[in-house]
C-alpha cells in the first residue's frame, strides 16, 4: 500500500478518535513525545507533550460539548523516507444542544514511522476563523467544572 494513505489515515483516527471521545485510538496514532502547538488559535506556549498529556487536554474540554464533528480536507503529504508532513483544512462543529460554534483552521502535522506505523510526533493549528456561538467553549469547560464538582 502505498503510504500517503496510512499517514491520512492515522491523521484520520486522531480526528476521529477525538468526536467520538475514544481515548485509546487517539492515543494510538501518536509519538511517545508530541509538540502541540495551538497557540494561533488561543496564545500560550507551543510544547511537547506525551500522548497521555494530549489526551489528558482534550477530556478536560471536548466531552462538555454533547458532540463535535472534524471535516478534514485537502490534504497535501510530502513524505521524506521515514517522516512525513501533512497540510490540511478543518471546519470543527461543537455542539451544545441546538447551538453550534465552528471553528475553521488548516494543520500542520508531522508524522514518523516506526515499525511500520505513522505516528503523531507534531500537531499545530493554523487558525483561520471561528463563527456561531463563541460562548461554547466557556460552556463547555463549565459543564466539565460542574461534573467534577458533583
Amino acid at each position: 500500500m502505498e503510504e500517503g494513505p496510512k499517514i491520512v489515515a492515522a491523521i484520520t483516527n486522531l480526528f476521529k478518535g477525538a468526536d467520538a471521545r475514544d481515548w485509546e485510538l487517539v492515543q494510538s496514532v501518536m509519538a511517545p513525545s508530541v509538540f502541540v502547538d495551538y497557540t494561533s488559535m488561543k496564545g500560550g506556549e507551543a510544547e511537547t507533550q506525551t500522548p497521555e498529556q494530549v489526551v489528558a487536554g482534550w477530556a478536560d474540554f471536548l466531552p462538555g460539548f454533547d458532540s463535535t464533528n472534524h471535516q478534514l480536507s485537502s490534504f497535501k503529504v510530502q513524505l521524506h523516507g521515514h517522516e512525513a508532513e501533512a497540510q490540511y483544512s478543518t471546519t470543527a462543529d461543537h455542539f451544545i444542544g441546538s447551538e453550534v460554534w465552528t471553528v475553521i483552521a488548516t494543520y500542520q502535522t508531522k508524522l514518523v514511522k516506526e515499525n511500520s506505523k505513522w505516528l503523531i510526533n507534531y500537531h499545530k493549528i493554523n487558525y483561520d476563523r471561528q463563527s456561531g456561538n463563541t460562548s461554547l467553549p466557556k460552556m463547555a469547560h463549565q459543564i466539565i467544572a460542574d461534573r467534577v464538582n458533583s
